[in-house]
């Protein structure tokens, strides 16, 4: 294994017996509604080539049945509880070596979405565990993507060549086209959840993926130390420079990581001041160079919601993603309450009604949110409605 950041040389294939003990596990984590990842990624690791006679391919034959309309998944609100579903992580650590599996992680499965590595119709999530020493291939894919950090502190990811130190509660970015690398040399393991807009590439047929090979330098040497905060970390002050984009992807934030101690000083900071009623205290992050999101598919926020404070109830055309950073709470959405507490994640699909509250009547709750708001609001579909106290139905921004 090559000690470059994010480099790793060697790429045998799977052992069988490997494999089969993954699928076992496979089996037994089946109820749960998730995959243990095992080698997702082998059938697009060619990156598209431009005009070469390897990006052409034979269509198959055109099938004389008659045609039936495929069928119809849609989303379901589901909760993954965190206290269910890490016990997989570090048996996955166990018996897979990184080497061996491309990631030691496992995929969350929408129940609604008819096995599909999926838990919207354009997002994929993963929860990822690095072991001290692991270091993952150093590449690039069309894919936006995120890390959000569930541990304490631990590991790093390597973003065109800025290294990205990871602390709980970091937002950490690989928008697409971006060369990026994950590993760990702290002394315990490092876990994060890894977001994607990867469905909807999919079903755009627009995914290819890139390895770094041996004797590229694609993400090194690092331009400087914490290069994303020094350049565009100071509110409202930007850098003139003739070009902000990192990587080949368009319009996607050059700012990659935002840190888990700042979103929860500015959090407590408002927490004196006056909630939305159906936000509670909320930001956003935002592309620094024209306040956009940080992606053109992919929204990011967080909620601080006050002791025993409750939202009013809200639906959108977008689908929502939330995970608990602190504290606990419920959420009530198409006639479930889903119970969460610190690293719970769950869904929230669109045009379905929802409302949190806060349970604890002494210390305040934290919620990370992503949706894919900007991508119904670049197509002329994005609308949100609120309910009143009185239960009226609102328009909202």
């Amino acid at each position: 294994m090559d000690t470059n950041y994010g480099v790793t040389l060697a790429d045998p294939a799977l052992p069988a017996e490997v494999f089969e003990e993954m699928e076992s596990l496979n089996r037994k984590a089946a109820p749960l509604h998730i995959w243990l990842r095992t080698r997702a990624n082998q059938p697009q690791k060619k990156p598209w080539h431009w005009g070469s006679e390897e990006s052409a391919q034979t269509p198959p034959p055109e099938s004389t049945s008659i045609r039936t309309p495929p069928p119809v998944f849609k989303p379901t609100p589901h909760i993954w509880k965190w206290k269910e579903i890490e016990p997989f992580l570090y048996k996955i650590a166990e018996i897979a070596p990184l080497e061996f599996t491309e990631r030691q992680q496992f995929l969350l499965v929408n129940p609604g979405c008819g096995g599909a590595l999926q838990v919207t119709n354009t997002i994929r999530v993963a929860v990822s565990i690095y072991k001290p020493g692991d270091q993952a291939v150093t590449h690039r894919h069309t894919p936006n993507a995120s890390r959000t950090i569930l541990s304490k502190a631990g590991g790093y990811t390597t973003v065109e060549g800025e290294i990205c130190r990871a602390g709980r509660g970091d937002l950490i970015l690989t928008p697409n086209g971006t060369w990026h690398g994950h590993g760990n040399d702290d002394d315990s393991p490092v876990i994060w959840m890894d977001v994607l807009d990867w469905p909807l590439m999919e079903r755009l047929d627009c995914i290819w993926l890139e390895e770094e090979e041996e004797g590229k330098v694609a993400n090194a040497p690092a331009p400087s130390q914490n290069w994303s905060g020094r350049h565009y970390g100071s509110g409202g002050i930007l850098p003139l420079r003739p070009d902000h984009r990192r990587g080949i992807g368009v319009g996607n934030s050059p700012m990659f990581h935002f840190r888990g101690e700042d979103i929860r000083l500015t959090l407590e900071g408002m927490a004196q001041e006056e909630s939305d009623p159906f936000d509670g205290i909320a930001i956003e992050f935002t592309n620094p160079v024209d306040g956009s999101p940080p992606f053109t598919t992919l929204a990011y926020g967080a909620h601080l919601l006050k002791p025993s404070e409750e939202t009013l109830a809200s639906r959108s055309s977008c689908s929502s993603l939330f995970c608990c950073i602190s504290g606990s709470g419920t959420t009530k959405v198409a006639g479930k309450t889903l119970d969460w507490e610190e690293n719970d994640i769950f869904v929230i699909p669109n045009h379905l009604w929802f409302q949190h509250r806060n349970k604890s009547n002494s210390k305040p709750a934290v919620l990370y949110g992503i949706s894919d708001r900007p991508l119904l609001e670049n197509i002329g579909h994005y609308r949100r409605q609120g309910k009143t106290s009185v239960g009226s139905v609102i328009e909202l921004n």
